[in-house]
């Protein structure tokens, strides 16, 4: 480094970096593709300077100095461009010259991190790895009272309902006096949900559209795709594919002109709409897609100015209670689509949920209901949000189906439940558990840019950088020199093996318990937990 740097209280050395570069000096070759692969300028070449001493064995001799100048790879230590271990340089080196090392030191950026008002930089992930739902057990074993299914002999189809459902009398009853019944579609159980277009790389959307209508079109598994906050590109919405898409609506109403001008020229029906008042990992706060991701093709499809940061207000400003938000965007939404299609609300877990839901039972177009729990994933949010507000999953969605059957109207309003599921990797036994507490789906988010995209974040704050477009894989960046990274062809395959995956483990879960031709939607006698006050809360079987 150089010999007249200055020190002042802000300066930082490297110890305080939260992940150190190794570098080999004689390994490297200086081919330079470490310094440009690497999304955040942590490394950059050096001229050092190196005295050697050189003495002669005779009895006068003078000692004399030669400086030898050199070229190496140094780290920067200034907190924006400080290493965040994503390792790329290590893929790209051809030597092995290079890699990034956790500092098993205190981490002291957080005292550091405001230096220029930069801050940190989370990407939506929390650091907790206990989980309720890693904990449940499923007890209930059907050996001899039930003909339990084999799950590897025998073929049956998970399958759930996304819509209002009525009894043939009540449906015929309404066919009758209002010349219409309620619209259901019968979906896969598993949704991905809502990550928009811009906070997704075009690389990474394009890869969840092929692979989600290979699903649909080659192995007759209904799985659907929402498309968060911000539209979609036109031409999907102009194509046969819309009907395996749901589109979301959210108090920016981003990308919304597109769609309501598309109408006319749909030739499918979407899904379903839903209207998004809440996120689990912020409640109360709105959408965010910073500036650093509003390009050219974002600013056109959003109708907004390009570079410019895009935040959502907290709440629809067109509605200032739930029964007003429910009378007139449910009722909006369905006339758009002539009531063909199911209209929902999307919230986050509180415990005002069961305010909403109640609502919705008193409105004949309300389709269903999507809670969003409080370890759902989000690339711009305040970490005081993810860390200290929401409400966990498990509970939120028990204390709704519970509410539901004192009204009697269990079978009649899916629950779909997200936030946090497979967060640390057991996505089918944790969909399986909120299933039998209730849900009727589940959507993941987070696990599916894991899973199917390679992405390298990790709860030990490993990258994270999803929220300011430098995303090192190209999952969520919206730069042309980092998203053409990604091959959408092997996302959309992996995202085939993670479906095919998942639906066998779901059978062999559900196999046991004696169900064939129904998801057992809150059959809740057949879990147990090892904890009493979480069986308690749960309404299920204590187990030690």
């Amino acid at each position: 480094m150089s010999s007249n740097r200055s020190l002042e209280p802000s300066s930082l050395s490297l110890n305080d970096l939260p992940w150190q570069v190794r570098y080999s000096n004689d390994r490297c070759t200086l081919c330079g593709q470490c310094t440009a692969v690497c999304p955040v300028k942590a490394i950059e070449l050096g001229v050092f300077r190196k005295r050697i001493i050189k003495t002669s064995i005779s009895k006068n001799a003078e000692q004399t100095n030669r400086y030898d100048i050199f070229y190496a790879i140094q780290q920067r230590t200034a907190v924006e461009n400080a290493c965040i271990g994503c390792a790329m340089c290590t893929l790209v080196c051809p030597n092995d010259a290079i890699h990034p090392v956790k500092n098993p030191g205190l981490d002291r950026m957080k005292f550091h991190i405001n230096q220029q008002g930069v801050p940190r930089r989370r990407g939506g992930r929390r650091n907790a790895s206990t989980s309720v739902l890693d904990r449940i057990k499923f007890t209930r074993i059907s050996m001899l009272t039930d003909p339990a299914l084999d799950a590897g002999r025998h073929e049956f189809e998970m399958r759930t309902l996304l819509g209002r459902v009525l009894s043939p009398r009540e449906n015929m009853k309404r066919l009758r006096e209002k010349g219409w019944i309620p619209p259901v579609r019968e979906i896969y159980p598993l949704i991905i949900g809502g990550m928009s277009f811009g906070a997704l790389s075009p690389s990474m959307w394009e890869g969840l559209q092929m692979g989600v209508a290979y699903l649909n079109e080659e192995m007759g598994m209904p799985v659907r795709m929402c498309t968060g906050e911000g539209g979609c590109p036109p031409r999907l919405l102009r194509s046969r594919f819309l009907k395996y898409v749901i589109l979301q609506i959210a108090s920016g109403y981003f990308g919304w002109d597109e769609i309501i001008h598309a109408i006319p020229h749909m030739k499918e029906d979407p899904c379903a709409i839903e209207i998004k008042y809440g996120q689990g990992a912020k409640p109360g706060d709105g959408g965010l897609l910073m500036w650093h991701k509003v390009n050219t093709l974002i600013a056109a499809i959003r109708g907004v100015p390009q570079g410019v940061s895009l935040p959502s207000p907290p709440t629809h400003q067109t509605q200032y209670s739930i029964e007003e938000s429910v009378a007139k965007m449910i009722l909006s939404m369905s006339m758009a689509w002539g009531f063909r299609v199911p209209v929902y609300p999307k919230i986050s877990a509180s415990s005002t949920s069961l305010a909403v839901l109640n609502n919705l039972t008193r409105n004949d177009y309300a389709s269903g209901l999507a809670i969003d729990g409080e370890d759902g994933g989000t690339g711009a949010a305040y970490s005081v949000s993810m860390d200290h507000m929401g409400h966990p999953i498990a509970s939120c969605i028990r204390d709704n189906y519970l509410n539901l059957i004192k009204i009697g109207k269990q079978n009649e309003i899916p629950l779909f439940a997200g936030g946090g599921i497979g967060k640390n990797g057991n996505i089918a036994a944790n969909a399986a558990a909120l299933i039998m507490l209730g849900a009727s789906g589940v959507q993941i988010g987070k696990y599916v840019m894991q899973a199917a995209a390679g992405c390298v974040g990790t709860e030990e704050d490993r990258c994270n950088v999803c929220n300011v477009g430098i995303c090192p894989k190209g999952i969520t960046s919206q730069d042309p020199r980092l998203y053409r990274r990604l091959d959408p062809e092997d996302v959309a395959q992996r995202i085939v093996d993670l479906f095919v995956s998942f639906d066998t483990e779901l059978k062999k879960i559900v196999a046991p318990l004696g169900r064939s031709t129904s998801l057992p939607i809150g059959m809740s006698d057949a879990l147990g937990i090892d904890d009493h006050a979480a069986a308690q809360r749960l309404s299920i079987k204590y187990v030690v």
